[in-house]
């Protein structure tokens, strides 16, 4: 932990994950993205940091969230949905970003269609975690404060 640390993080959310809790819920539950971000909230609060959520079913504006958010934050959680396999874009904003990124999803992309089992992102990610539902998020937070020395 350096004396720059600024205790920041942002969390991400690609195209249709405003829909959680709603859609397709045999797959990614019935808890929705505002659940998802409270619980992220809370749990980066206790070790005194604050997350910036957002949701964007366009590529374009998650890449200038990361643009806008970088110099702001000591690292990033993003959910890239469906860009995830298929953004060169996304992932050139993540490498750009000169910060720690984890890469989650709710479901094990691994374990269904072949097109969902490669990730554009996962090679400028400090980490990924799949196929935990909304835990995945809380497992990828205490991943990224470990990274960054704020948590054990």
């Amino acid at each position: 932990m350096t004396d720059t640390l600024k205790r920041a993080l942002l969390l991400l959310h690609g195209p249709n994950l405003n829909m959680l809790g709603q859609r397709q819920p045999e797959i990614y539950g019935t808890t929705t993205l505002d659940e998802i971000n409270q619980r992220v909230a809370a749990r980066a609060q206790s070790y005194g940091v604050k997350v910036t959520a957002l949701q964007s079913n366009h590529e374009g504006q998650l890449i200038d969230w990361f643009q806008q958010y970088g110099a702001e934050i000591d690292g990033a959680l993003i959910n890239a949905g469906a860009y995830t396999h298929t953004s060169i874009a996304l992932r050139d904003a993540i490498s750009g970003l000169n910060k720690p990124v984890v890469e989650i999803h709710l479901s094990n992309i691994h374990a269904r269609e072949s097109f969902r089992h490669h990730s554009m992102i996962a090679p400028v990610c400090v980490g990924q975690v799949a196929g935990f539902g909304w835990r995945s998020y809380l497992i990828a937070l205490d991943g990224l404060l470990g990274y960054l020395g704020l948590a054990d």
